[in-house]
């Protein structure tokens, strides 16, 4: 709606300023821009709002009516609130702030401006979800587990999109990005410190059940992440290469690469086909593998990330 209402503006403008060629021009071109910039973050709304909503789900409905510490931020925005009553929203805004400041100068506009979107939507709802009656569970282990795995699921759906939640996420996404570090056994570690803290608050066996939230969290963030990347590397030794390639072409509908080597023994000539396929993808070729070329030779692996056209986007790190 916004970006409706601004073109609406710009088309308005640009009939104003009709005799000036350059104003009309550079408008023109900033239409062009926000259209492109829409269309192509569509899907960032849609999946980090899911994230957001799940996260904030996992705070108001399996955190809090349990008095359970959290990591992070978060974690110290719940110990506020469970000390001196400070709604978690206000504190966490206001850390948030602070944080993104910094992350301004260290992360990309892009990133740093869907956080903003982040923390302020997961705000908003910390204040709209309370009213939300959530079912209670007497079984605490069960509770801090599925806690965790909602939370985990949310911020990995929000770090998939390339941005983040707010928080520690910013920092951690820092190191990812340019150490390739894992980002929920990382903050697993950094939040220990603000677990442990909560112990004289909550109780030694509430902050037990805050670390098996955290450490559940955690690896859900990551399967999350890593399940949306999961591709097979795929090699290929045959002499038929050719009806082979066209295969992986036209029925898988991904490119090949024709690497050239010579047996070891025999010094023969050992064309090598290497293709990147989704697990479906795999199973479909070693099928007509083995019906059509049941001579060839076939060796698979998990490639644990990809990145390029046709895989994970590059504005996503």
């Amino acid at each position: 709606m916004i970006y409706y209402a601004f073109k609406h503006i710009v088309i308005r403008i640009s009939k104003n300023r009709g005799k000036d060629v350059k104003a009309k021009h550079r408008l023109k071109h900033l239409l062009v821009k926000m259209e492109v910039f829409v269309m192509s973050e569509w899907s960032t709304f849609i999946i980090s709002t899911l994230g957001s909503l799940l996260y904030t789900i996992g705070v108001i409905g399996f955190t809090l009516p349990y008095r359970f510490p959290d990591a992070g931020v978060m974690g110290i925005a719940i110990i506020l609130k469970y000390t001196i009553g400070l709604a978690p929203s206000i504190s966490s805004l206001a850390a948030n702030a602070l944080l993104l400041a910094w992350g301004w100068k260290e992360l990309s506009r892009r990133f740093v401006l869907w956080t903003v979107y982040n923390v302020l939507l997961i705000s908003f709802l910390l204040e709209a979800l309370q009213f939300i009656k959530f079912p209670m569970i007497n079984d605490m282990f069960l509770v801090a587990i599925a806690g965790g795995l909602i939370k985990g699921v949310g911020g990995g759906l929000i770090f998939r999109t390339g941005v983040s939640g707010g928080g520690m996420d910013i920092v951690i996404a820092v190191l990812r990005k340019r150490y390739g570090i894992e980002v929920g056994r990382f903050s697993f570690y950094i939040n220990m410190l603000i677990l442990g803290g909560s112990m004289g608050i909550v109780g030694m066996e509430k902050m037990l059940y805050g670390f098996v939230s955290s450490y559940v969290s955690g690896q859900s963030i990551d399967s999350v992440l890593s399940s949306f990347d999961k591709r097979r590397l795929v090699l290929i030794m045959t002499k038929e290469t050719k009806p082979v390639v066209k295969y992986i072409s036209d029925e898988l509908h991904r490119g090949s690469t024709l690497l050239y080597g010579e047996g070891g023994f025999s010094g023969e000539a050992r064309p090598t086909i290497m293709c990147l396929l989704t697990p479906r993808q795999t199973m479909v070729l070693k099928r007509y593998l083995a019906r059509s070329h049941p001579k060839s030779f076939m060796v698979v692996s998990e490639a644990s990330e990809v990145m390029g056209k046709g895989f994970k986007h590059w504005k996503n790190i």
